[in-house]
């Protein structure tokens, strides 16, 4: 009986007004606090993004890469108030945190040799970014996908196929960055003209296409496309390659562009571009019958 009776005092203890008002002001403090950090986090990333504008940053940095520094110091905030929320509301429900956050280190050395990839995509992450290698907006290859960085940090990288599929990839799978985004990006394109044609003549009529293209496509053509020459001596045809520079991602458009030119300006000019196809010659054998042989 005075085991029942000590348990009752404790649950009457536990629900009395004193206790009531003690829980309540601690779920106040810590809806407070959860109040406090959405409204730094919103505040912090207004500021952040009135700060990092590309007229605001000195030098050569160009939109993208704000914009990859941009997605990162969010990060950093998100993580930094995640951190800070987590400490402040443990220290309202009465837990030492600065015991807690010994133990965390101590037990950060055990968890450490396990979290080895993570450290791994952390520090590729910050080397990506230190050398630049590639931002956000850029049409890369990397980890064997290729499509448009979506967004960048410094444990993940999220690149969008052109087909629509979204790939999140850890930092540290990415060894090798092919950047279609740095530069004059080259067009070649290679044309078959049949062996009976005026090589000579066929070569004037793509420089003059080659100038058309260059004049209509002024604002994306780096580098006027011109005729490298003859490369190859096929088995119905001699191919002859074009060659030019345009602005990232143009590369794709004004190939197939410069493609179709060269066939309406072949057909124009009556020259002809070899394809497959089967001569049948017919004879009359001597006893009356006829065969055809295909030649």
């Amino acid at each position: 009986m005075g085991e029942l009776a000590n348990m009752w005092e404790q649950i009457v203890t536990a629900f009395s007004l004193k206790a009531i008002v003690s829980y309540s002001t601690i779920l106040l403090r810590i809806f407070l606090i959860i109040a406090g950090l959405i409204i730094a986090g919103r505040l912090g990333r207004k500021l952040i993004d009135g700060l990092l504008k590309p007229e605001r940053i000195p030098g050569t940095w160009d939109e993208r890469r704000v914009h990859t520094l941009r997605g990162l110091a969010w990060s950093l905030l998100r993580y930094f108030l995640y951190f800070v929320g987590g400490m402040m509301i443990l220290s309202e429900l009465g837990i030492d945190t600065a015991s807690l956050l010994a133990g965390v280190g101590i037990a950060g050395l055990a968890i450490g040799f396990g979290a080895q990839n993570l450290v791994r995509d952390v520090i590729s992450g910050f080397f990506i970014l230190f050398e630049d290698q590639f931002a956000v907006g850029d049409y890369v290859t990397v980890a064997d996908v290729t499509g448009t960085v979506e967004e960048m940090g410094l444990r993940v990288t999220k690149v969008r196929e052109w087909t629509g599929e979204l790939h999140v990839i850890p930092n540290g799978e990415i060894t090798k960055v092919t950047n279609f985004s740095r530069g004059g990006m080259g067009v070649l394109v290679e044309v078959d003209i049949a062996y009976e044609e005026d090589i000579d003549r066929a070569i004037e009529v793509l420089e003059k296409i080659c100038k058309d293209a260059a004049a209509d496509h002024r604002e994306i053509v780096v580098e006027e496309p011109y005729v490298l020459g003859v490369t190859s001596l096929g088995e119905s045809g001699i191919t002859v390659q074009v060659f030019g520079k345009v602005l990232p991602m143009k590369q794709w458009g004004f190939a197939r562009e410069l493609r179709k030119r060269i066939k309406e300006g072949f057909d124009r000019e009556g020259i002809e571009i070899p394809y497959p196809r089967r001569v049948i010659l017919w004879r009359k054998e001597g006893d009356g019958n006829e065969t055809a042989d295909a030649v």
